[in-house]
């Protein structure tokens, strides 16, 4: 490939990531790395200190744009949590400290329901940026991010309740698999299938149309990641003592037998050709 086309090539994935509601979230996943005991007012900072340059970003890329819902949900939640932090008792803040984590996912899920139930879904916004403007309503445009955004919506509710129960019924808001293992799984299906979906969608309706192009993605192009993921996961399990040594040894195993079978998977019923 040529050094022009490469340089392109990676101007325009940075451009598509930039423009992807993920970048909107990513004060919430600095949030939820950072917090612990003694850390709030850090995460607190850096997730507002994101969420304005965010805001300030898209503004010049995109001049004379109206404000995204996630980014004035973003500048609007992390300073509340910053003022509330600064002026909390001892008591409050050691609850803070333990709890933000949910109360950040659940605002998350608020955010994505309210956004729907507004039919405004919060990944729309986004996707209108990608799109000519004769298609912002048709509805597989809309349809494809009510889906999108239901996703990142259900992937906020596995993820509070996972926090919630190491917090409130294990009592350790540390704990390997609640607080980081079931968490981080959430968000890689949510992300997997926001890049996923759209491009089945686009293929559905070339084939309907009878319009020449890429096959539709098969399901296990999406799940690959999250079948990666059991491998470093069973590498910190026997790292960090998370579960007995077998256990980390199978998710190690089973992690690079399904990677290696998905990447294998037919996409449209012959079998795939090795590179």
């Amino acid at each position: 490939m040529a050094p022009g086309r490469q340089e392109t090539t990676t101007d325009g994935r940075l451009s598509q990531f930039l423009d992807s509601p993920v970048i909107g979230m990513s004060p919430w996943i600095a949030m939820s790395v950072v917090v612990g005991q003694g850390r709030y007012e850090l995460a607190v900072g850096i997730a507002l200190a994101l969420a304005v340059a965010i805001v300030i970003m898209g503004r010049i890329r995109h001049p004379g744009t109206s404000f995204k819902i996630l980014e004035v949900a973003d500048v609007v939640f992390f300073a509340v949590m910053a003022v509330i932090g600064a002026f909390a008792s001892a008591g409050t803040h050691r609850w803070l400290e333990n709890y933000s984590g949910e109360i950040s996912n659940i605002a998350l899920l608020v955010i994505a329901l309210g956004s729907m139930a507004i039919r405004v879904p919060f990944t729309v916004q986004y996707a209108r940026e990608e799109v000519p403007r004769e298609r912002w309503h048709d509805p597989a445009f809309l349809r494809t991010n009510y889906y999108i955004t239901g996703v990142w919506g259900a992937a906020f509710g596995v993820a509070a309740i996972a926090g919630a129960f190491g917090d409130l019924v294990l009592h350790n808001p540390n704990n390997l698999w609640t607080g980081w293992v079931i968490q981080i799984a959430a968000i890689i299906v949510a992300l997997q299938f926001t890049h996923w979906y759209p491009d089945v969608v686009r293929a559905r309706v070339r084939q309907e149309q009878n319009i020449p192009g890429p096959p539709e993605p098969p399901v296990s192009s999406m799940l690959i990641p999250l079948a990666g993921y059991l491998t470093p996961v069973g590498i910190v399990v026997l790292a960090a003592g998370g579960g007995p040594t077998w256990l980390g040894v199978a998710l190690i195993v089973v992690g690079v037998l399904l990677v290696r079978s998905l990447r294998h998977t037919p996409a449209d019923g012959t079998a795939a050709q090795s590179r």
